[in-house]
């Protein structure tokens, strides 16, 4: 499927209806909730340490991530992690998820980050195939 060409660009709270389908799509260890979505969804694309990207074809979204930066001690300056990326499934593999990776790491060298750091667990070849390597283990406790 020979795909129009894509755009990436920051969210806008009118994103908000075009981006829970991709989030429920994405979502592997939690189901999530319109009525939490929508109270989070401003308090996240307001946020200065977060950095939230959409993907749009023909004005429809198609790919999300949502990364943050932070302080660290160890890197001896800011982090930047990435939480989510998403693509429409029916999309994949036609550079979506590529170029909003791109641009987060663009966001994360002006904000100066050391490094930029996910977990996966879909996903592992396309990151190494993005220059990532594997670094640790990851933990996590359900409250």
């Amino acid at each position: 499927m020979r795909l129009p060409k894509h755009r990436i660009r920051p969210a806008r709270e009118t994103d908000r209806d075009g981006l829970f389908p991709l989030v429920a799509e994405f979502a592997a260890s939690f189901v999530p909730e319109r009525k939490c979505f929508d109270q989070a969804f401003p308090r996240v694309v307001g946020d200065d340490r977060a950095c939230v990207l959409v993907a749009e074809v023909k004005g429809r979204l198609v790919g999300s991530l949502l990364g943050l930066d932070h302080p660290t001690f160890f890197a001896n300056g800011p982090v930047s992690w990435v939480e989510e990326v998403a693509v429409h499934s029916e999309l994949r593999g036609n550079g979506i998820g590529r170029a909003l990776m791109t641009r987060f790491e663009e966001w994360a060298v002006s904000r100066g980050s050391r490094l930029v750091a996910l977990a996966t667990r879909r996903a592992a070849r396309f990151y190494l195939a993005l220059g990532y390597e594997e670094s640790a283990t990851y933990f996590r406790k359900l409250l």
